[in-house]
């Protein structure tokens, strides 16, 4: 079983560029294909970014693409989302998340483990 701790999110200004990590321990990190998702205020969680065990596909959803990059490092068992051009539609608490099979799913249920959360902010 894999636990999941995000960290780097936080207060910045709309333009403003921020990266956001999920740290992984207890499990084989790149025995798992990870996403991130988010959520903001009143609104439904949705899937923002995913990549699959060896990092040899990414997928975006059409709100962050050509912004936000996915990346990992498993031997450092972590997963980095930048985030460039950020705007208010952003903000929201990102949440990681990891699944045993190696391709990317877009729907939040299917995955087995998650972190605790990050608030980015983006202010206008």
């Amino acid at each position: 079983q894999v636990q999941l701790v995000e960290s780097g999110g936080g207060l910045v200004q709309a333009g403003d560029s921020l990266s956001v990590s999920c740290a992984a321990s207890g499990g084989t990190f790149s025995s798992y294909s990870m996403a991130w998702f988010r959520q903001a205020p009143g609104k439904e969680r949705e899937f923002v970014a995913g990549i699959n065990r060896r990092a040899s596909n990414t997928y975006y959803a059409d709100s962050v693409k050509g912004r936000f990059a996915i990346s990992r490092d498993n031997a450092k068992n972590t997963m980095t989302l930048q985030m460039n051009s950020l705007n208010v539609g952003d903000t929201a608490v990102y949440y990681c998340a990891a699944h045993n099979r190696d391709y990317i799913v877009l729907g939040g249920n299917y995955y087995d483990y998650w972190g605790q959360g990050t608030q980015v902010t983006v202010s206008s």
